[in-house]
């Protein structure tokens, strides 16, 4: 008895040249005469790598292995010119004991703060009148951000001048109304209030052009949306533009404390060429930051391993403070 012929996908032949199933068809055949491509190693593109080496070379020599050369030195003792003698912690030790260092931690810290909160209220408070206005904004960005591109010492000099505590033009100013003169540069809280205000003078327009990217980057429609809701400027500053531009405030938190930090031209230049001051930083040292002790300690006093010691300690201290604004600008963000 003769079986029934089989239908479906039996009957599709299973042999590899047949038109069987896709699992059971081959693979296609390279065509006679097609070469594959080679697959190149990283060494075919040395042309490439050679062309942007200068960079590469630049920042090895300059900026990678000096870092690691500093954190070598703060376990040495060294005076630049003799043999280099191994102390292990004892500089950290000594640091941690220097009433000196601590103190330019404190006078550091206090001036950051002075410069800080002003440069960045500051600067939201001007980019977003900057976004409102509607003639010469091309102006008024330009004369605002010209402080930054200034030279610091230039900057440094025409403070000094206008806040000497004798001839200082702001002095003369406070004397035509009867005000006697203010010890700008002689009183411990305002030598750091005129570093505070230089800085603020400086950085404020900086931090004004990010901010006002960002707010240019707002869609209106939102702002029209708050308006039809009857929210005024004050409410749609506070719970929409600031809410938004939450990224871009942490970011100039972030630049702004690693910046605020590292002052060190401004007291340089205003107390350093002082013959009156025996030490840097003005009288009683109130102006001396970390990075002035700094090069106090390497190039004025020959000791580099001290120097090395006292830059990695802040370095540490920058981290931190670094870490614990992000927290805070972070605090009530929504996942």
């Amino acid at each position: 008895m003769t079986s029934p012929p089989v239908t479906g996908p039996a009957a599709v032949p299973e042999h590899r040249g047949g038109p069987g199933p896709a699992r059971f068809r081959p693979r296609r055949a390279t065509p006679v005469g097609t070469v594959r491509p080679k697959r190149r190693g990283p060494l075919a593109y040395w042309r490439q790598y050679l062309a942007i080496s200068p960079f590469y070379l630049i920042f090895a020599a300059f900026s990678f292995f000096p870092v690691f050369y500093s954190l070598y030195l703060a376990f040495q003792r060294w005076d630049g010119l003799g043999d280099k003698q191994f102390v292990g912690l004892q500089q950290f030790r000594f640091l941690w004991s220097d009433p000196v260092f601590w103190l330019s931690i404190r006078n550091t810290l206090v001036i950051w703060v002075l410069s800080t909160v002003p440069t960045l209220l500051g600067a939201l408070v001007l980019a977003t009148l900057l976004h409102s206005v509607r003639r010469f904004k091309g102006f008024y960005r330009i004369a605002l951000y010209v402080p930054n591109v200034t030279s610091i010492v230039a900057v440094a000099i025409f403070f000094g001048a206008v806040f000497s505590n004798n001839f200082g033009l702001v002095n003369a100013i406070l004397g035509t109304v009867g005000i006697s003169p203010v010890p700008w540069l002689s009183n411990p809280w305002l030598i750091k209030v005129v570093i505070a205000l230089l800085m603020t003078w400086m950085w404020t327009g900086y931090n004004m052009i990010i901010y006002l990217a960002g707010l240019q980057a707002i869609p209106t429609s939102i702002y029209e949306a708050a308006k039809v809701d009857g929210a005024g400027p004050v409410r749609t500053f506070f719970q929409i533009t600031v809410p938004i531009l939450r990224p871009i405030i942490l970011f100039t938190v972030v630049i702004s404390t690693i910046n605020g930090l590292q002052s060190f031209s401004e007291p340089q230049v205003l107390f350093a060429s002082n013959a009156a001051n025996a030490n840097l930083g003005g009288p009683g040292q109130a102006g001396l930051t970390t990075l002035l002790y700094f090069y106090q300690s390497a190039f004025l006093n020959n000791d580099y391993g001290y120097g090395a010691a006292i830059v990695w300690a802040f370095f540490l201290l920058i981290i931190v403070l670094v870490a614990v604004n992000w927290r805070i600008t972070q605090r009530g963000r929504k996942p």
